[in-house]
């Protein structure tokens, strides 16, 4: 695995972090009929919160970002984005690792969404995501709080200012 880092994100990091996603969305979103170069960076501007937004760095550099929105019955895990040139590396794995110790800490259930056909969806499901809905294009997935067959490190959680 690469040496990488986890930090909070700040508004100067959106247009960097639109790039990422833009270029790791590509081939599901045009495997699925949906890809738009517009769209897929304005969707992500349109969402982004800086506040529950961390940005994942290789080597000083910045490589992706993940989100952990808190909602009213579960924290939402979003826009968990890597450049592809990294993905397989063992980096999406540690920083998911590191998200889900954090809600396990606070007790509470994790959401998310992942494109159908997508090779995540293989990731969420051994850290004990299950299936809730789904339709064409998306898998709504979820995660129980407190589960202790997944792997967990020894590094702190980041909390972001």
């Amino acid at each position: 695995m690469s040496d990488w880092d986890i930090r909070p994100a700040s508004v100067a990091d959106v247009e960097a972090i639109v790039e990422v996603r833009a270029v790791a969305m590509r081939p599901d979103l045009e495997r699925l009929g949906r890809y738009d170069e517009h769209r897929v960076r304005q969707r992500f501007r349109d969402a982004f919160e800086p506040a529950h937004t961390w940005v994942i760095e290789v080597g000083g550099e910045l490589a992706g970002c993940v989100a952990l929105r808190p909602a009213e019955d579960a924290h939402w895990l979003e826009h968990f984005y890597l450049a592809p040139h990294l993905q397989g590396s063992g980096i999406g794995t540690a920083v998911l690792s590191r998200m889900l110790e954090r809600c396990d800490r606070e007790g509470v259930p994790v959401r998310l969404n992942v494109l159908q056909g997508s090779p995540a969806r293989r990731l969420y499901e051994r850290y004990g995501f299950t299936l809730e809905t789904e339709d064409p294009v998306d898998v709504f997935m979820v995660r129980s709080a407190n589960r202790e067959d997944f792997f967990r490190d020894d590094t702190p959680t980041p909390t972001p200012s």
